[in-house]
């Protein structure tokens, strides 16, 4: 099931949104989806922190109180991995739109065409994004992990400790090097090394205090956000 956000404060555009989304969804037999309307930007993100992440959202960027670009910043600081397209009949906010890690950028009046392009390519994406998983040995037994689940992962002893959504995952006896065993992560655009003991999933990383973070580390973090990891 794929869960779609749009959100903008204008009752004509958000209609016209939301009925485009539905006719997107009915043209696209092989996806099952459901378009949430929001015409407040704090709902949404509220419901994004009661509910877990959608996977696509749809904001104007001019939206009274929290903006749209405000908004996706308090998604990423929830971690929430979905893509986002903005919507706006200016063009003078694009490139602050890339500090959220922004999917696509479309300026107002949207054709239908268009968007749809545009929404082929981000489901795609992030389908496969929600598919991608890594399987670790575990004294249990194999376990799949989805690599989006996984906000970071340490050695401990002679083991690496998965830290995912709602559990933590221990894997068997390491007869490699922490980097070496973190290799199918690393190979990850969303994953990067902190020092020899810790790798961090930099979609979970809301900041980075310069003052104490490792100088690879923080530009890695700023790469990902400004699109190049997270593509």
């Amino acid at each position: 099931m794929l869960h779609i956000a749009v959100c903008d404060d204008e009752p004509g555009q958000l209609a016209g949104l939301e009925a485009l989304l539905r006719e997107y969804l009915r043209a696209r037999s092989s996806l099952a989806g459901q378009v949430t309307p929001f015409s407040d930007s704090c709902a949404l993100v509220e419901a994004a922190r009661e509910r877990g992440s959608f996977d696509l959202y749809l904001l104007d960027v001019l939206l009274p109180g929290m903006g749209g670009i405000q908004a996706g910043l308090r998604l990423r600081e929830l971690g929430d991995g979905g893509q986002i397209i903005y919507l706006t009949a200016s063009s003078e906010y694009a490139v602050d739109s890339y500090t959220v890690g922004a999917f696509f950028y479309l300026l107002k009046p949207v054709g239908r065409e268009t968007l749809f392009q545009v929404l082929d390519r981000a489901v795609e994406q992030q389908l496969c994004r929600r598919a991608e998983g890594v399987v670790v040995p575990t004294r249990e037994g194999p376990q799949r992990l989805l690599l989006e689940q996984i906000y970071y992962a340490e050695r401990v002893g002679r083991c690496i400790r998965y830290y995912c959504a709602g559990k933590t995952v221990d894997s068997v006896t390491l007869r490699t090097s922490f980097r070496e065993a973190a290799a199918p992560l690393l190979a990850d655009g969303r994953f990067c090394l902190c020092g020899a003991s810790y790798l961090f999933n930099l979609q979970h990383v809301a900041g980075v205090e310069a003052r104490t973070a490792r100088a690879g580390f923080q530009e890695a973090w700023a790469r990902f956000w400004l699109g190049e990891g997270a593509r």
